[in-house]
C-alpha cells in the first residue's frame, strides 16, 4: 500500500507544535486510529518517527511564513497481495477409478491413506484502508490546528 500523506500550514509556533508532537501520549491522542503509538526516533525540532499497530510514519515540522508547515505521513502495514482461493491448496476429493467386474471381484485391499488436512491459515494482520489513514491524518492536523484554550476569556 502506498504511503499516505497530509500537509498543512498551522498558525502555531514550531516549539509549541514540537512540545505536542514529541510527547508519545499527546501524539497517541492525535493518531489513536493507528493503534498504540510508540515514538521510534526524533530529530530535535523537526522530525518525529512513530510506529503503531496498524501503521508507521513520521511527522515533519518546518517554519513557514506565518506559521509552521506540518507534514504527517503514514505507511499502513500489511500487503495488498490478493490471495487466490485455490493457491497452495490440495484437492481433497477422492478419485473414483472405473474398474471392470473382474477387477472389482479380485481386487487387492490396499491400506487407505489418511486424508491430508491443510494447516490452519494464520490470522491476517489487522489493516487500515488508505482512506481511513488519510482521514485519521487530516483529523490529527485539524486537532493540532485548533486552539485548546479560549483566548481573551476571563475565569
Amino acid at each position: 500500500m502506498p504511503p499516505v500523506e497530509a500537509k498543512r500550514t498551522l498558525v502555531k509556533s514550531p516549539p509549541e507544535l514540537w512540545a505536542e508532537l514529541s510527547d508519545a501520549a499527546a501524539l497517541a491522542r492525535h493518531l489513536g486510529e493507528f493503534g498504540e503509538i510508540r515514538i521510534t526516533r526524533t530529530q530535535p525540532e523537526s522530525v518525529v518517527e512513530w510506529e503503531g499497530d496498524l501503521a508507521s510514519g513520521s511527522v515533519q515540522i518546518e517554519p513557514s511564513g506565518w506559521g509552521t508547515k506540518v507534514t504527517l505521513s503514514a505507511n499502513p502495514k500489511g500487503s495488498n497481495l490478493a490471495i487466490e482461493h485455490d493457491a497452495g491448496m490440495q484437492d481433497l476429493t477422492p478419485v473414483v477409478e472405473r474398474r471392470g467386474f473382474w477387477a472389482r471381484l479380485f481386487r487387492r485391499r490396499a491400506p487407505v491413506p489418511e486424508p491430508v488436512v491443510p494447516e490452519p491459515e494464520p490470522e491476517p494482520e489487522p489493516r487500515i484502508a488508505s482512506e481511513q489513514a488519510e482521514a485519521a491524518l487530516t483529523g490529527a492536523l485539524d486537532s493540532l490546528g485548533q486552539a485548546h484554550h479560549r483566548p481573551f476569556s476571563r475565569p
